[in-house]
């Protein structure tokens, strides 16, 4: 079971033992949209902390990976995708990702290597660390679908040109290839520090949440066009009852929030298809989530604009 916590602290746990030498510190991963970085979290911490799909501003929020060993402690923090802001969603995204550039002991700006020339998109991502003071490192995602590495040079040379890197470091995520160099290039810049949390801590982020983001996660597998933007997902009841052979039963009741009526019937599918698949596979990564049976009931619900809605945002975001 993933061992999460509802705030991270902003002193380390009195009761928590600094071994000689130990360094610590936050690690902000930020960047374009599918540049990588919820699955370089995913690699980093070894377990699905953040969903991941090939659609832009798949993650919402800041979410929050930590990796314990003898020597150190990183709290990687996970960003929205640097995109231009639309609506009070994007806005949101925005805040969160400004907030992530504050006190940080160090920035991962992930790129994906694919791109082999230097858009606006791409100068609009870099401008938001001009005013940050915070060490830096390059990171160039996704080599293993480079048919050369040669190609990553007028990349390498073109953000090189743009700023003063601490480092600029090639990797894939996806394959874990060139992790370690990461890992050691990363606490090597930590300063001296304890340990925040223990060491089977894994996120700041409650289950209710990650099981919230495993079921729009589906959802975006499934869909194309505008519905993968205007989902949301509210867990509306959670109840643990108890079985006769001692174990667990979990019953989770969740709505999925659409802004269109279109968008429902496309969500429900033929007699309930898609509705049934996305719940079903959904259903099996919770139950490896929680490590218990799952009972899961899925609910549709037209909720306009939903996005421009302050009230509702601050719910599913807090």
């Amino acid at each position: 079971m993933t061992r999460t916590k509802k705030s991270a602290p902003s002193q380390p746990d009195p009761g928590l033992e600094t071994p000689p030498g130990h360094v610590s510190g936050f690690v902000s991963l930020i960047g374009r949209p599918n540049a990588g970085k919820s699955t370089l979290l995913n690699a980093m911490v070894g377990t699905k902390l953040a969903i991941v799909a090939d659609k832009p501003q798949t993650t919402r929020t800041i979410i929050q990976g930590v990796v314990t060993t003898p020597e150190s402690q990183i709290v990687f923090l996970d960003t929205p995708g640097i995109h231009q802001p639309k609506n009070l969603l994007h806005k949101h995204m925005a805040e969160k990702v400004r907030e992530a550039l504050g006190g940080r002991d160090l920035i991962l700006f992930l790129v994906d290597a694919n791109h082999s020339y230097f858009s606006d998109q791409d100068e609009q991502a870099l401008h938001s660390l001009k005013d940050t003071n915070t060490a830096v490192i390059l990171v160039l995602n996704k080599i293993d679908s480079l048919k050369s590495k040669t190609a990553l040079l007028p990349l390498m040379e073109q953000y090189a040109a743009r700023y003063d890197w601490a480092e600029i470091i090639p990797i894939s995520a996806l394959t874990k290839e060139n992790l370690d160099t990461l890992t050691k290039a990363i606490v090597s810049r930590l300063p001296p520090g304890p340990r925040y949390f223990p060491e089977d801590y894994l996120t700041n982020q409650p289950e209710r949440f990650l099981v919230a983001e495993l079921i729009r996660e589906k959802i975006l597998h499934h869909t194309r066009e505008e519905v993968p933007h205007s989902v949301a997902v509210v867990i509306d009841t959670w109840a643990d009852e108890p079985r006769k052979d001692g174990s667990i039963l979990t019953r989770i009741l969740a709505t999925i929030h659409v802004e269109r009526a279109g968008q429902k019937a496309i969500l429900i599918g033929e007699k309930g298809a898609m509705l049934k698949q996305v719940g079903a596979e959904a259903r099996v990564e919770i139950e490896q989530l929680l490590d218990r049976k799952v009972y899961l009931e899925l609910f549709i619900r037209i909720t306009a604009d939903w996005r421009q809605r302050a009230q509702f945002l601050h719910e599913l975001y807090q």
